[in-house]
């Protein structure tokens, strides 16, 4: 995406909050002036603070995700008996909105840092396996013969076909998990906890009344998810050049 169009969409943003505030023209609608400011002032400390306590919890079950979730869907995709194994298991549990098993996965492990990551790991690792399991299944068979007959073990099999193959599917499985997990970060982030964005969000919104603060965490927050994002979105044109050679 071309950065004149997404300064275009800022900009466009940028003015429809400040007609909306005019508009509304109440305090639980401040101005984005007004909201830039509490951000510039607060991220340095507080909510810098809260910031990075979130990012941590997502880029750590982003990292736990990829590392099982890709090689359980290499696996799957290439065996079909394994699959067959699992794949009803798999349809189950898919569908089931993670979200619900947050006071179930708090009463195992309790109130700390763990119990947060393993809810967004369980989004994300079902997305991963997936689409990984799909792609595999797709490697056309004479190019792994072709590969074999040069004498390839399966370390070089994974290295130089699987992984290759399957790497797209795990970036974009990544890029339209970011939106959910962020999502559901908050959720947890409500629950028995005095460090991330939820919690400053919910906070400042709802107990202290102070909604530029609270806009300048959701301001946070959305610029946490655009940067996971973006950041998911340039690893996929730079390790997968080959689907984007066409593309202008």
């Amino acid at each position: 995406m071309k950065r004149r169009s997404l300064l275009l969409a800022v900009l466009v943003l940028a003015v429809g909050w400040e007609l909306l505030a005019l508009v509304v023209n109440r305090p639980i609608l401040p101005s984005l002036a007004l909201v830039l400011k509490e951000f510039v002032l607060e991220f340095p400390g507080e909510l810098g603070g809260h910031f990075l306590a979130s990012a941590w919890r997502v880029v750590a079950s982003m990292l736990i995700s990829i590392a099982l979730a890709a090689p359980a869907g290499l696996a799957l995709g290439q065996y079909s008996a394994l699959n067959r194994i699992f794949s009803p298991v798999i349809y189950l549990l898919y569908p089931i909105p993670k979200v619900v098993l947050v006071p179930v996965v708090i009463l195992f492990l309790g109130i700390n840092d763990l119990s947060k990551i393993v809810i967004i790991f369980l989004i994300l690792f079902f997305q991963i396996l997936v689409l990984v399991r799909d792609q595999a299944a797709t490697i056309r068979p004479e190019l792994l013969y072709s590969v074999r007959s040069l004498g390839a073990g399966r370390r070089a099999l994974f290295r130089y076909v699987y992984w290759p193959a399957s790497l797209p599917a795990v970036l974009t499985a990544l890029r339209q998990s970011i939106g959910t997990a962020v999502a559901v970060l908050y959720v947890v982030e409500l629950v028995a906890t005095q460090r991330g964005l939820g919690y400053y969000i919910y906070l400042q919104g709802s107990t202290l009344f102070d909604y530029p603060k609270m806009y300048a965490g959701v301001l946070a927050m959305s610029l946490m998810g655009l940067g996971m994002y973006f950041t998911a979105d340039i690893l996929h044109r730079k390790l997968c050049p080959w689907q984007f050679t066409q593309q202008p």
